[in-house]
């Protein structure tokens, strides 16, 4: 083999890693990458969100979860989940008055 095959074969190797990378963007960017039927429901139908993640410690984080309008406090770590609080209520979203004088 000459200097030149090396060369096409390192070419050839870098164009399909790049193919093969932005596949996986662009399914990614589409919603393919959550897996199951994630990418089938439409946002607006979606019950389940996460609403905040807060690392404790490295090993540890509190996520708040909400599906319907009902909000569930959980903590991750290195042994297991805990479930710390459920049943929170999920507070109102006012709408901002623009009319209001300060």
């Amino acid at each position: 083999m000459t200097y030149q095959d090396y060369l096409k074969f390192v070419f050839a190797l870098i164009f399909v890693i790049s193919l093969m990378g932005g596949l996986s963007l662009l399914l990614k960017r589409f919603g393919f990458g959550q897996g199951g039927l994630g990418a089938m429901i439409s946002p607006k139908n979606k019950r389940l969100k996460v609403i905040e993640i807060t690392p404790i410690d490295p090993k540890h984080k509190a996520v708040l979860l909400q599906r319907d309008d009902i909000q569930h406090l959980v903590l991750f770590g290195a042994n297991g989940d805990t479930v710390i609080e459920t049943n929170i209520k999920a507070p109102q979203v006012q709408p901002e008055d623009k009319n209001e004088t300060t």
